[in-house]
């Protein structure tokens, strides 16, 4: 195959590449594409549009990089790249100065982590999203405002049908339906009771059903009898724990910070719990908005709810840090990146920190914009969670009345100066001993002169020691625990000093030390332009919350109807579930999805009331059996004809596990077993790295930004680095090997088979009741049959192998329960 046709030739320098018209490549995908807004083109534009772009006074090389076919067409040197191979790449060689005769920039070399980027753009095959020219044009708001998802929301007239005979009484099928029909395409079968039932419990828990609720399903055949299904399981506090980790994925939640020490976050567990509440008390999304964003600006009704609302702004606290060194040092303006890009891509479904060096290219999003909400958060506190420089936590957020923090804080200030003022009283003799010990080297008596040399030498020597110990008092004192818990949580910054409240300046193509004019805060121009009042003396977080949960803004209910939609199918109305922008794809059913939104609001923002809509429709409900007509119009089943078989998650596989095997702590979680802050010594070649092995369900498993957890890991858990719209699935070999080999899976197939043995008399019905626990059904004769046959085989085996007799059930009862783990239908949902 010929590679020119799968990969993009991208050059930083002034050699380039020639490539045939005939050879242009194919378009990036949205990964490549965020990649390349993240990575690359902010090293272009800082590096070398100066000489190289449409901006040049004089275009060095012949070589323009602002534009893709620019790039193509390439300069006057020759080939700059082999798309594919970086070591064999003249950029490569360039930025790395590794040639005497060729080094760019010539001026300074790339940062260590802007030429790996540049090195791991060129071996995916340098893809770029650039087309036309990328001279700076102005916004055009209305124009702008014509695309689909900054349009109003509308709520639209639900479909009639004239051709379809059943009655439907669910708005959602009259949508679905009429798109199926516009397509030639016809609606499948409903799913039988069994295999919808395991569908919604594990939908809504992350759980499978168990037999008596199977039996209970079966036997009501009343009109209401999977709405009470749902009911139910939507009362279950497995249900905060299940949507609550789909959030958790969105906001790429951590218990540590993600510096590259990682340091460990022990009050984050209060956040990660806070969201599971939430779910379970179905709190308004409007509401779950704002206290996420400004909790601690929000009245409260008590002492509880205000901790509550504090410890709701660990999602702005959640920011990775980055570097090595204290605050003075800190690179906050990364910690602000990763703030707005989390939130628009969370709330908006945009990409908003593509804007940071330059106008956004795809969307009209302006760096103005960029900047304006970057205001809003350098106005605000954030806790420093310890770093290699400084290894104690700073700035949480106390749980506890102000009178007894502001008394704690004053004794602590009190006794604080007293140690401060000790060290330095000790110090201060330090110095007149040595002054002393100056003048001494001046006495003419050497016997004399040597004596006391040594005298002050020995008291010089004893006052470093009490240093040391006043130091070290001093330390401990610091980082002994304070009389009441903590959160990393936010407040409002300070207004006065150096990193006071204000606006932000525009960083000239994205460097922190080049400033432009000074951006006010305000919302988006393309939603809205909402300025701060005049009057406004914090941060502003509270206004920006109420912009974002605004029934007017037209991204937000769609955004999140539709992530709610995608946690039911696998695949959201619009694919790109936090992309609505240009780049991401247009939703499948446009209508739709603004009636869900319509409806959202409605219904006051209920969460539960539109997985309850969602689920009661025919659309949920229906098999995923296969038809030959409709997979050839509609081979991915966009359109929703039949429902899409699912492999379990990562957190499901294991609760699964856990749950059969009789296992499974229900209770929530608590703080994880970090060790004392007074030990922490991490640094970024000793960085903190743990696993704390659990019963409790998957969600309170300690999450780690610089390592996953082994089984999540392995089954395609979340990034915790960046926001997770929707996990990938993937099949491999070591899967399977797991499911065969780890010590974890025998331990849970030993358990379940303990319980099989306990929980029915002979084999016979011990086959039926795993069956009806791993799969939600009872087994055929024939599974009967081979089941049976499995455990007499294994059992002449182990007989010959020396087991004893009394062990050779048990033993065979372990090997089946592991081969039934291993089926597919163990680890997917129909």
């Amino acid at each position: 195959m010929n590679t020119r046709r799968t990969f993009l030739a991208f050059v930083i320098l002034v050699f380039a590449a020639t490539v045939r018209a005939e050879d242009k490549p194919a378009a990036p995908t949205p990964e490549q594409v965020e990649f390349f807004e993240k990575k690359v083109r902010p090293v272009l534009v800082k590096h070398c549009y100066s000489c190289h772009s449409a901006e040049a006074k004089k275009i060095k090389g012949e070589l323009r990089l602002d534009t893709r076919d620019a790039v193509l067409k390439g300069g006057s040197s020759g080939p700059a790249i082999v798309p594919g191979n970086p070591d064999k790449s003249l950029l490569i060689q360039a930025v790395r100065h590794s040639d005497e005769t060729l080094k760019m920039p010539k001026d300074s070399k790339l940062k260590p982590e802007e030429i790996a980027d540049l090195e791991a753009w060129v071996k995916m095959g340098a893809p770029d999203p650039r087309t036309g020219d990328t001279t700076t044009k102005r916004l055009d708001l209305e124009k702008a405002k014509e695309f689909w998802s900054f349009k109003p929301v509308v709520r639209p007239e639900v479909p009639k049908l004239t051709t379809y005979n059943s009655p439907l009484t669910n708005p959602i099928d009259n949508f679905i339906i009429a798109k199926l029909e516009a397509k030639g395409l016809k609606p499948g079968p409903l799913a039988e009771k069994r295999v919808l039932i395991r569908r919604a419990t594990y939908d809504l828990t992350g759980l499978p059903p168990t037999p008596e609720e199977i039996a209970a399903f079966l036997k009501d055949d009343s009109p209401e009898a999977f709405a009470k299904v749902v009911d139910r399981l939507l009362a279950s506090k497995a249900y905060g724990e299940r949507w609550g980790r789909h959030w958790m994925d969105v906001i790429r939640y951590s218990d540590t910070a993600g510096d590259n020490s990682d340091y460990p976050i022990p009050q984050m567990h209060k956040y990660r719990n806070w969201i599971i509440d939430a779910f379970n008390r179905d709190m308004p999304y409007d509401e779950f908005i704002r206290q996420q964003i400004a909790g601690d600006l929000l009245p409260a009704k008590d002492e509880a709810d205000r901790y509550a609302k504090l410890i709701a702004t660990g999602y702005l606290a959640n920011t990775k840090r980055f570097g090595s060194y204290e605050d003075a040092r800190y690179p906050w303006y990364l910690t602000y990146e990763d703030q707005i890009d989390n939130l628009s891509r969370t709330f908006l479904g945009l990409t908003i920190n593509c804007a940071r060096c330059h106008d956004h290219k795809f969307d009209p999003i302006l760096q103005t914009d960029y900047y304006a909400l970057y205001g809003f958060f350098s106005s605000t506190r954030y806790p420093r969670p310890g770093i290699e420089l400084d290894k104690v936590q700073r700035d949480f957020v106390p749980l506890a009345p102000a009178d007894k923090v502001a008394e704690v804080e004053k004794e602590r200030r009190a006794k604080l100066t007293e140690l401060d003022e000790r060290v330095k009283a000790v110090e201060a003799e330090k110095k007149l001993a040595e002054k002393k010990l100056a003048e001494a080297e001046k006495i003419p008596d050497e016997t004399e002169r040597k004596a006391k040399i040594a005298e002050l030498n020995k008291t010089v020597d004893g006052l470093k020691q009490k240093i040391k110990a006043a130091q070290k008092q001093s330390e401990n004192f610091v980082n002994k625990p304070l009389p009441f818990e903590t959160a990393y949580a936010v407040t409002e910054g300070k207004t006065e000093g150096k990193k006071k409240v204000g606006n932000a300046c525009v960083q000239i193509k994205g460097d922190p030390e080049r400033l432009g004019p000074e951006v006010p805060r305000r919302f988006p121009l393309v939603l809205g332009g909402h300025m701060l009042p005049a009057d406004e003396m914090g941060s502003g977080r509270l206004h920006l919350a109420k912009w974002i949960a605004d029934p007017k803004n037209p991204l937000t209910a769609r955004v999140m109807v539709n992530r709610i939609w995608q946690g039911h199918f696998g695949k959201g109305l619009v694919r790109t579930a936090s992309n609505f922008g240009a780049l991401g794809q247009a939703p499948t059913h446009p209508e739709l999805l603004d009636w869900l939104a319509s409806r959202f609001v409605e219904e006051k923002w209920s969460m539960k009331a539109m997985h309850r809509l969602i689920m009661l429709s025919e659309a949920y409900q229906r098999s995923s059996a296969d038809d030959e007509a409709n997979a050839k119009i509609d081979v991915n089943n966009d359109f929703l004809w039949r429902f899409d078989r699912r492999r379990l998650d990562a957190e499901s596989i294991r609760d699964t596990l856990l749950a059969v095997g009789g296992n499974l702590d229900r209770t929530p979680g608590g703080a994880h077993p970090f060790p004392a802050m007074k030990t922490w010594n991490f640094t970024q070649h000793n960085p903190f790295k743990a696993v704390y092995e659990t019963n409790k369900r998957s969600v309170y498993v300690m999450t780690q930004r610089i390592q996953r957890h082994p089984f999540l890991a392995l089954f395609d858990g979340p990034d915790t680095n960046a926001s997770t719209e929707r996990r990938p699935t993937s099949t491999t070999p070591l899967q399977a090997l797991y499911l065969m080999n780890d010590p974890f899976i025998h331990t849970q197939a030993k358990k379940f088979a303990e319980r099989i043995r306990s929980e029915a008399k002979d084999d016979a019905s011990r086959i039926k009741r795993a069956y009806l626990l791993l799969y939600g059904r009872p087994p055929s004769a024939e599974e009967v049959t081979a089941a049976t046959e499995y455990l007499a085989k294994v059992s002449d085996k182990l007989k010959e192998s020396g087991t004893p007799t009394d062990r050779l059930n048990a033993k065979a009862w372990e090997s089946l329960t592991r081969a039934l783990f291993l089926s597919n239908e163990f680890v997917y949902v129909d």
